[in-house]
């Protein structure tokens, strides 16, 4: 059984459940990190050196990075779809994940997300949110694009690409902000809502990350 260190709050430990949920992998989660702790005692930084969640352990195995863990359940566990096993196949699900990683999640988490959840209005740049709002938008332009008349942004199965892209909108789609009306990205977020992995796991309460005054 796969055991995943990290709280369920975590957007990053998030990616790591929905895959792990998707896949239908027997788990468990313990809860590290943020008002749980453990991240700084020996026993954990002998697992994940950075002291940072997710941490995922299988069997011996022990994988950190959250993207690092999907490629990895998605290699050994995964379906052609979700993980294809053709090198240039795999490649175009892959330059999505790590785009969504690597470009939308830097444009959301700390400039959007923490902007406006964790940093009290007293302490807003609120010109720095509209301009990474902004921003963000027409990143958000880009998946549509790339949808199309697809379910998924790779065709017509759900790919790890969407696992990496998909887990962030939920909290798009939830803050308070101004969003741009978006019939097709809004019909793919509706597609992952009605999921049960994704449900379960990605659309999680985050009122505990909510600073008083957010």
């Amino acid at each position: 059984m796969l055991t995943v260190y990290g709280r369920a709050t975590s957007s990053n430990v998030q990616l790591v459940m929905w895959a792990i949920g998707e896949l239908g992998l027997a788990h468990e989660r313990l809860d590290y990190g943020h008002v749980h702790g453990g991240l700084d005692t020996d026993a954990y930084r002998a697992m994940n050196p950075h002291a940072l969640v997710p941490t995922l352990k299988d069997g011996d195995l022990v994988v950190w990075e959250s993207c690092a863990i999907l490629r990895y359940l998605a290699a050994r566990y995964g379906s052609e779809a979700f993980w294809p096993a053709e090198p240039a196949a795999r490649a175009r699900v892959d330059m999505w994940a790590e785009w969504g990683k690597i470009t939308l999640t830097t444009a959301f988490t700390v400039p959007i997300f923490w902007s406006r959840v964790r940093t009290a209005a007293a302490d807003r740049d609120e010109a720095a949110l509209t301009a990474a709002i902004a921003r963000f938008e027409t990143l958000l332009g880009r998946i549509e694009d790339q949808l199309g008349p697809n379910d998924y942004l790779c065709g017509a199965d759900l790919s790890a690409a969407d696992i990496v892209v998909g887990h962030l909108l939920y909290r798009w789609f939830d803050i308070d902000v101004p969003r741009t009306p978006r019939p097709v990205l809004e019909a793919y977020y509706r597609r992952l809502a009605a999921r049960p992995a994704y449900r379960e796991h990605v659309m999680v309460d985050y009122s505990v990350l909510r600073v008083e005054g957010a």
